[in-house]
């Protein structure tokens, strides 16, 4: 497969300017994971209130909304600077075809 990591936009296999970005870039990591214990947290604070223990269940509830919130964060902000990559290669390269980001 050719490097394209000059071109933010993956013209080979999508039309799509911004397709599959959160799961083939690796820094996009931390937020996924951060995402993935979240859900895991809030999974815990469900069943501990099911069971009846109610600080256990705020605890991880509000650590719940916590792990997703930075996870949300990481990916927004990283997915910004692709947007700004791509605006910036596209100053740069005034003769290709532009887009706006449908995302």
């Amino acid at each position: 497969m050719p490097d394209t990591s000059h071109d933010p936009v993956d013209h080979a296999r999508t039309t799509r300017q911004h397709a599959g970005e959160t799961m083939k870039a690796g820094v996009n990591a931390p937020g996924l994971i951060g995402v993935g214990l979240g859900v895991l947290a809030l999974v815990v604070g469900l069943f501990s209130f099911a069971n009846g223990s109610r600080t256990t269940g705020v605890v991880a509830v509000v650590l719940a909304l916590a792990l997703a919130g930075a996870g949300f964060a990481w990916l927004a902000s990283r997915h910004r600077k692709v947007q700004e990559k791509q605006v910036d290669w596209h100053r740069e390269n005034p003769d290709a075809p532009y887009e706006p980001p449908t995302s």
